[in-house]
């Protein structure tokens, strides 16, 4: 059996930070790129770049685009350009179900509907990008178990579209609902929405590192700095 360790109880998880990860693991950055031009009309193009944090070399992902930041678009809208798209089935379910995660705690926390609710955080090209091209990602290795560490969300407060919001934002937490967290002192968020979701989508168990014979690791690079650990999220594949 093939296994993914996802290991976030340090330094959270992202949408970029996952997608990175996976280059590192063997993932060719050039044919999610080309996949996801298939559901992204925007102009818009990949790079990697490689970046130590604390002591540990890790793969940082570039998103180029012209769009303006946080951009907003209807789970609606997604779900059609993800649906008529050429991705196979597979990534277009694990995409979908991604967003849907995502759409339904929204929904809940504004009191509207899945068909209704706009995104802002993560409808943006970039966040599509995190997204479905992470779902890409973890199809092209043949993945058949995801374990995940209890998941390290952060503290304090943020500012997003809505205003100053609680770390972790409510619908991160919305997300993790019954997903064992760890605790932290980091006063920022290290898990975000769409990390969550990825999280939520992706594991089948939640624990400490199964029996395995690991075959590749990989670290996934966020954009900040810490003074106290790395800020990387470590996958790892290993065979049961």
């Amino acid at each position: 059996m093939k296994i993914l360790y996802i290991d976030c109880g340090i330094s959270g998880i992202a949408g970029d930070m996952s997608l990175a990860a996976f280059t590192e693991l063997g993932v060719d950055l050039s044919v999610v790129e080309k996949k996801l031009r298939s559901v992204i009309q925007e102009e818009f193009s990949l790079s990697t770049k490689k970046v130590v944090k604390k002591g540990i070399a890790s793969t940082e992902l570039i998103i180029n685009t012209e769009e303006e930041k946080h951009s907003h678009r209807h789970y609606t809208h997604i779900k059609k350009a993800i649906e008529e798209s050429e991705l196979d089935q597979p990534e277009k379910e694990t995409a979908l179900k991604m967003f849907e995660v995502i759409g339904k705690a929204e929904a809940k926390i504004h009191d509207s509907t899945l068909e209704k609710v706009h995104f802002h955080e993560v409808g943006g090209v970039d966040s599509m990008i995190d997204i479905i091209g992470t779902a890409i990602a973890y199809h092209t290795l043949n993945i058949e178990k995801v374990v995940c560490t209890p998941v390290a969300a952060g503290n304090g407060y943020i500012k997003i579209a809505h205003g100053l919001y609680p770390v972790p934002a409510p619908a991160t937490l919305e997300i993790l609902k019954d997903i064992p967290l760890r605790e932290t002192n980091v006063q920022t968020e290290l898990t975000t929405p769409t990390g969550a979701a990825i999280v939520r989508t992706l594991a089948n168990d939640f624990g400490p590192m199964p029996s395995m014979k690991v075959r590749e690791i990989g670290y996934g690079a966020g954009t900040k700095d810490f003074m106290s650990h790395p800020n990387v999220v470590r996958f790892v594949i290993g065979e049961q």
